[in-house]
């Protein structure tokens, strides 16, 4: 019944079609300018992409901390590594930068030389203040080296705005947390930031490393966006030049890129009205679409030029481009959407987002492509006989030749060189790490990787890790036992090499007793038991609030507003909760883990359960915990999609044999790819895990096109194995090469990207899709011919529910 009804399906769709060429094209044309409408909602997601659900441990613990203290991730920090800083004209040209940026009406605070409060002890109340550091202008290099030597006896300061031991200086401006994730942010750090900055670089011939989480996420999505239209270009560019070189006519090759820019219309206009933001994944769809249209517009323009070539009637010729190659191409593109389709089911929104636009836009391609080019060729004259010579190409004919004397005649050394590389490619797998790192895939050569290299060497990274301390009681952080714990996991903090020291209450109170004894440095410490009771009744009459609201000992609304803040900043208002702030640099995952672990091995000995609760979060620890989820839902992906193109071939030819026939050799260019990468050191990770799942959602195609072909030969030829395996070789041989050199070249595109992953995302899929093609193309055939006895019987090889390929395609043999 189901094959009754498909053929009366296709041929009513074929008669529809060219009976209705200028309503369809119409119809077409008002839903691209519809789409193209959509094109104003489509933005660059200026929030940080959402890896983990939102009921996941790692997001709960982070939405809590932010509730407390806010996003952790708004600094930009501004640096210069230069001792002529230290002149007049330039160090009072870097306090007016200072005053430029805290103007700005996005930055809601800096903290820089310019207004640095030094702690003072007032002696007459028994408490601290805040002082300016710097009273007045500096006119001389004299009093500049004075501030600087100042600057140096305060620790508190230290790692925060000055290396002592490079003599770098740095700027850290505070950016509202309410613009972190709206447009303005990246106007600002374009334009006004950039602008501000180029000022004071043309003035004084300083060199200033910018960087901080939001300005390289800026960055980040301006380059990214760059790229897309790069990407477009390249894929463009690159299968219309195989596209001629393969058909030599100008005339298909236009239709083809029509075909293909519309369908990357129609994917940026479904972005918009699904209300999806462009991220990093979303923007490889256009390119994509590109790269896997052409192959449906070869098979159709392909199979459009033998017809005519056989009988010369046009009308006949593109009503059986429809009948015969819209089945094949829906069940391609069918199984090749499958494979995107698999990541919807996951909870990461990224994954989630990017499967349905690529799944939903793989079937628009194909609905395009069965449209436009009988209706577009309809319009035109036959093809001339030069337009078909190609069907012809001696080194096409020779390639296929030279598959199939291997197929018959070396078949030992096919399955020998398989296991050989099959044994290889295992020890490979073993050799894979499942790392990466935040900044690993950022352009190398880009002014803003290289200012976050800076400032891994001078300040220990730009990644915060926060450490959250709950007593459990109020006012419990400023007990001295708490205090000793935190300073105990301080200490532990700061012999971890990648960490920067921690910032905390802690240092407050340090820097409370090193202004008790005069600002000396060396009293920059813990209070001693002695010192604790009269330092921290001084720091509580200094830096909290009494009961009526009042500060019980700043003086003066600067002064108070300033005590005020930092307590802010430090711990809750109900002197319950703290944090310890620290930064990391840039490392693999697998060392973060054990960072982490280390960590929580240090909380869980120094803080009792009982009393107190400590977790460790920030964006760094949210990375790591991104990546594993992504790793792991990936590999949940990969299974789902064999899973799922095994049930599709399962009803496709109705044995299980088959399927176990058809998933060796897609399955076996998997893990070469992955043997490789262990070989090569390519990391598991994000941008390379997606490469098995999309390969062999597209690789199946050739597979699904051989046996089809295959068993209508088999019908044809009453079950002749060989000649139908030699039959089928030299039918599908030509169009599966075709395709697989346009899929190889048009995945190659992405290597030009300035991103590591993208470009390995690029090499990873080109190969794997050549490697499927060798394998489909000798590996397939071979084991066909070796089985014979157990898969090509009418038993065991039933009728199938779906004839992908019409039985009148074949000629019957006499």
């Amino acid at each position: 019944m189901l094959k009754e009804f498909l053929e009366g399906f296709w041929a009513m769709t074929a008669r529809i079609i060219l009976r209705n060429r200028i309503a369809i094209l119409l119809v077409l044309a008002a839903i691209t300018v519809f789409l193209g409408m959509q094109w104003n909602k489509v933005n660059f997601s200026n929030a940080e992409a959402s890896v983990l659900p939102n009921d996941h441990p790692a997001i709960v613990q982070y939405q809590s901390f932010v509730d407390l203290f806010g996003q952790e991730d708004n600094a930009i920090v501004l640096a210069v590594k230069d001792p002529a800083l230290f002149t007049p004209v330039k160090f009072s040209r870097w306090n007016r930068l200072s005053k430029e940026i805290h103007a700005l009406e996005e930055i809601d605070t800096v903290i820089s030389l310019d207004n640095l409060h030094e702690l003072v002890r007032d002696q007459v109340k028994d408490s601290f203040l805040f002082k300016p550091l710097i009273t007045k202008t500096p006119t001389t290099i004299r009093e500049i080296d004075s501030i600087k030597q100042h600057l140096y006896d305060l620790p508190f300061y230290e790692n925060l705005v000055f290396n002592k031991e490079t003599g770098s200086i740095r700027m850290v401006a505070y950016l509202d947390k309410q613009l972190l994730d709206e447009p303005v942010r990246n106007i600002f750090i374009l334009n006004d930031l950039a602008n501000a900055v180029k000022n004071f670089e043309e003035e004084t011939g300083l060199d200033v490393k910018v960087s901080g989480m939001p300005y390289v996420r800026t960055w980040n999505a301006k380059t990214i966006t760059d790229e897309i239209s790069y990407f477009v270009l390249a894929a463009l560019g690159v299968t219309s030049l195989i596209f001629f070189f393969f058909f030599r006519s100008f005339r298909a090759t236009l239709i083809s890129m029509c075909v293909v820019i519309i369908g990357v219309m129609w994917a940026f206009g479904i972005m918009g009205l699904l209300g999806f933001e462009i991220t990093i994944l979303t923007a490889l769809i256009p390119p994509l679409i590109i790269v896997i249209g052409i192959p449906n517009c070869i098979f159709l323009i392909n199979k459009y030029q033998q017809e005519v070539k056989k009988h010369g009637n046009q009308a006949l010729s593109l009503q059986r481009v429809i009948i015969k190659i819209g089945n094949a191409t829906l069940m391609t593109n069918v199984t090749t959407a499958s494979g995107f389709a698999t990541f919807i089911i996951l909870d990461s929104l990224l994954l989630k987002e990017f499967g349905i636009v690529a799944s939903l836009n793989i079937l628009g391609i194909f609905i395009l492509s069965l449209l436009i080019i009988p209706i577009i060729y309809s319009f035109m004259p036959l093809p001339k006989t030069k337009h078909l010579k190609h069907l012809n190409t001696q080194w096409i004919d020779t390639f296929v030749s030279w598959m199939e004397r291997l197929v018959r005649d070396h078949r030992i050394a096919v399955y020998v060189t398989s296991l050989i590389i099959l044994i290889t490619s295992i020890i490979g797998i073993y050799q894979i790490k499942i790392t990466g790192s935040r900044i690993e895939d950022l352009p190398k050569e880009s002014h803003f990787f290289e200012d976050i290299q800076f400032f891994e060497e001078e300040f220990n990274g730009i990644m915060p890790v926060e450490v959250v301390v709950n007593t459990k009681r109020a006012k419990g952080v400023m007990k001295p036992a708490t205090l000793n714990r935190m300073n105990d996991l301080a200490t532990e903090i700061e012999e971890t090499p990648e960490l920067s020291t921690p910032l905390s209450v802690i240092n407050l109170v340090k820097y409370s007793k090193q202004a008790f004894y005069s600002g000396m440095p060396k009293y920059y410490q813990m209070p001693s038991s002695q010192e604790r009771s009269f330092i921290t009744d001084a720091i509580r009459r200094s830096f909290f609030t009494s009961p009526k609201g009042d500060s019980l000992a700043t003086e003066g609304a600067q002064e108070k507003k300033e005590s005020e803040k930092l307590m802010e900043v430090f711990m809750d208002s109900t002197q319950q909760i703290t944090r310890m702030t620290t930064f990391m640099r840039d490392v693999k995952t697998d060392r973060m883990e054990e960072i982490e672990e280390s960590l929580y091995a240090s909380i869980e000995k120094i803080f009792p359960a009982e009393r107190y609760e400590v977790y460790l979060t920030g964006k760094a620890l949210l990375f790591l915990k991104g990546t594993k989820y992504l790793v792991n839902n990936l590999l949940i992906s990969l299974a789902l999609a064999i899973a799922l193109i095994s049930l599709f071939m399962a009803y496709l030819f109705r044995s299980f044999r088959m399927i176990i026939i058809s998933l060796i050799p897609n399955l076996l260019p998997l893990l070469i790819t992955a043997g490789l990468m262990g070989f090569l050191g390519v990391p598991i990770k994000p941008s390379t895990i997606l490469v098995f799942s999309i390969a062999f959602g597209i690789s199946v195609d050739d597979t699904i096109h051989f046996l089809a072909k295959y068993r209508q030969e088999l019908t044809a030829n009453r079950w002749q194995i060989k000649k139908s395996v030699y039959a089928a070789l030299r039918e599908t041989g030509v169009s599966m090469f075709y395709t697989s050199i346009v899929l190889f070249f048009g995945f190659s595109v992405f290597v030009i990207s300035s991103y590591g992953g993208t470009v390995a995302l690029g090499a990873l899929v080109s190969a794997t899709l050549l490697f499927a093609m060798l394998a489909n193309l000798v590996l397939l055939p071979s084991l066909l011919l070796s089985l014979e006895r157990n898969i090509a019987n009418k038993k065991v090889f039933k009728k199938p529910h779906i004839n992908i390929l019409e039985e009148e395609e074949v000629p019957r043999k006499k």
